[in-house]
């Protein structure tokens, strides 16, 4: 399973055509409490680039967009109970969706984990 990162702090791990995206722990320290968190539904088709998901913070309110385009095949329920829930764990438990990829080449244009480190510490 290999995890890629976007410049906007997303990530997205891959098991065969299925992609789980979250949000990084840097982008978690940035947003501070989160207060309410909406994922999109199973069946919602996406494009690349597409806000899927919102997140409001004591601080500010922030969109999720999609890295790859596909079909939503699941939200993270979780995370409209217990938004915090994304923080405890954000590369676990906190996944925000999946997504049934339409173009898995769309992931070659995304970091590694070692250039996303290099791009957070810039």
């Amino acid at each position: 399973m290999s995890v890629k990162f976007t410049e906007d702090h997303e990530w997205i791990s891959v098991e065969g055509d299925i992609a789980t995206i979250g949000i990084t722990a840097h982008a978690l320290e940035q947003l501070g409490d989160l207060v309410f968190v909406e994922v999109p539904e199973a069946g919602r088709s996406l494009d690349k680039g597409d806000e899927a998901a919102v997140v409001e913070s004591v601080k500010a309110a922030s969109e999720i967009n999609t890295p790859v385009s596909g079909e939503v095949t699941e939200g993270n329920a979780l995370l409209g109970d217990d938004p915090e829930a994304a923080s405890g764990d954000p590369a676990g438990d906190g996944w925000f969706f999946k997504i049934k990829m339409s173009d898995p080449s769309q992931l070659d244009g995304l970091m590694d984990e070692a250039a996303y480190k290099a791009h957070i510490d810039g």
